[in-house]
């Protein structure tokens, strides 16, 4: 009888207590577009979902091979570098989209330079091959009749490259960055000049992945990694001011100069996800396939129909 007691009472103090949350770590950078998956950790809206999540800052350069350590499930960056990731045979799907840049993503130059065009035999920095910033330097480029072969390609990362720009370096002509950096650079015209943006040639899009046995083991953290992004857009429509202050202090910045930071993209939510995955995605996907191609940055495209997983949005 006792034990029988004793069962019963360690069985009632486990159904009390609560379930244990789902561990997730997460790689990101500080680029503002991935700002609202710092609001789902910091403003609790993880926890609220049954989530136990880590946000690691990790250099999209390194990213994958943090994946591929499984010291990390899960990841923000943008689609064409699933692409690079999956073709490296880092096996990743996306499960929803981030956000898109409307001028956030650019290219500074020097004085002197007028167009892209002049930038032949110059040296520009970028980050590393299979980056986002590189990535942009060889669309901007090829949608000017060069190739990052008519280049000399310096690798630093977004921050140190704007910050190269407004020291003035005397070894760069141009410059790849993004925002909070781009921001840094446009307060500071004598830097140099923006001559183009996502708003010339809209092509940076980010979206948010995991790894296939992540989904395959998790599908309930997968949707709660979904609907608390979605959640966190709600809350910055709700509470801009306080969520932009959660936000910028992450990045070292006022509320209000995150906010005007993140008034160059767009955060996409529920129905954007919808409609984005439904065409666009995959044509994107293609013509970034191509260019990566023909750029040396992957020697094979990976199967395209197998990158996204569009359950978690719907």
């Amino acid at each position: 009888m006792k034990k029988t007691l004793v069962a019963l009472a360690t069985a009632l103090v486990a159904a009390a207590a609560p379930a244990q949350e789902a561990k997730v770590a997460i790689g990101i950078s500080g680029w503002t577009g991935f700002a609202p998956l710092t609001l789902a950790k910091e403003a609790g809206l993880f926890a609220k979902r049954g989530l136990d999540v880590t946000i690691k800052k990790i250099p999209q350069k390194d990213r994958h091979l943090a994946i591929a350590s499984g010291d990390i499930q899960c990841a923000a960056t943008t689609v064409e570098t699933w692409i690079v990731w999956n073709a490296n045979g880092v096996a990743t799907t996306q499960i929803f989209q981030l956000d898109k840049s409307y001028g956030a993503d650019g290219m500074v130059v020097k004085p002197g330079i007028q167009k892209i065009g002049d930038l032949k035999g110059k040296t520009v920095a970028a980050s590393a091959p299979g980056t986002a910033p590189y990535f942009t330097l060889a669309w901007f480029l090829a949608k000017n009749g060069l190739g990052v072969k008519d280049v000399k390609v310096v690798n630093l990362e977004p921050q140190a490259a704007a910050n190269a720009m407004i020291a003035g370096s005397a070894d760069l002509d141009a410059a790849m960055t993004y925002e909070p950096y781009l921001s840094a650079v446009r307060a500071k015209p004598e830097a140099g000049t923006i001559i183009a943006t996502t708003l010339d040639y809209p092509m940076v899009m980010d979206t948010f992945g995991c790894t296939p046995a992540f989904l395959a083991g998790n599908p309930k953290a997968a949707q709660a990694l979904a609907d608390s992004y979605f959640d966190a857009l709600a809350m910055i429509e709700a509470e801009p001011q306080k969520a932009f202050a959660i936000m910028g202090a992450d990045v070292k910045q006022s509320a209000g100069q995150f906010e005007a930071s993140q008034k160059h993209l767009r955060w996409q939510g529920r129905d954007a996800n919808r409609k984005f995955f439904a065409v666009e995605h995959a044509q994107f996907s293609k013509e970034a396939a191509e260019l990566l191609l023909q750029s040396g940055i992957i020697r094979q495209i990976p199967d395209l129909s197998k990158l996204a997983d569009t359950r978690f949005i719907q």
